[in-house]
């Protein structure tokens, strides 16, 4: 049931970008290819005997001068030493997937973004002494959210970085996007987008 909401989400969401694109008051010349980008997101860090690292690349179209849509693939690997309760169990994850977004800008430096995903998850328990275990799921997300950029200039502009926050709300107790309580946790991305063909013409 909660898929089928997902599903009929990012449906409604494209129906309504298609609408944009057709009641665009700019006479936009600009080619298929000069409206292409990609970019993405790569993710670092350090933390309570965590390390994380991770890539979400992206491919997408500029609808309008303010809607972009596109497609994305996550990769994600986390590693987990306990010191605290038994010393030096150790657990390893793997995030894997993809999805579709759409973001809009109601001004050139903040944008608003819808994203559904599908993600395997692939873990890992390595205790101090005992029997190594491992476990395989997968689940669907639906994050929402928004963020700053530093300055889109339309369809065909050029690179810009951005930092999203982003929630998800599909309510999904497997989602890599939740704690132990099965509560949605923030999702921080910074990354960069490049037009590809800018220029370029046909």
């Amino acid at each position: 049931m909660i898929m089928k909401k997902i599903i009929f989400s990012v449906w409604l969401l494209l129906a309504a970008s298609t609408f944009l694109i057709a009641q665009d008051e700019e006479k936009d010349k600009s080619t298929f290819k000069e409206n292409l980008f990609t970019g993405g997101s790569v993710s670092l860090a350090f933390y309570n005997n965590t390390f994380l690292i991770g890539a979400s690349p992206v491919f997408g179209y500029s609808l309008t001068n303010w809607a972009d849509a596109g497609v994305v693939v996550n990769y994600n690997y986390t590693s987990y030493r306990d010191y605290n309760f038994v010393f030096n169990d150790k657990l390893r994850q793997t995030v894997y997937g993809g999805g579709a977004f759409v973001k809009l800008y109601p001004v050139r430096f903040l944008f608003a973004q819808a994203q559904v995903e599908h993600n395997f998850i692939n873990q890992k328990f390595i205790p101090a002494t005992g029997v190594t275990e491992t476990y395989k799921t997968d689940a669907g997300s639906f994050l929402v959210g928004g963020g700053y950029t530093s300055g889109r200039q339309g369809r065909g502009g050029g690179p810009f970085y951005y930092l999203a926050v982003l929630f998800d709300v599909s309510g999904n107790s497997n989602s890599p996007y939740t704690d132990a309580y099965g509560r949605s946790i923030p999702i921080i991305r910074a990354g960069l987008q490049v037009p590809l063909f800018q220029g370029k013409g046909n």
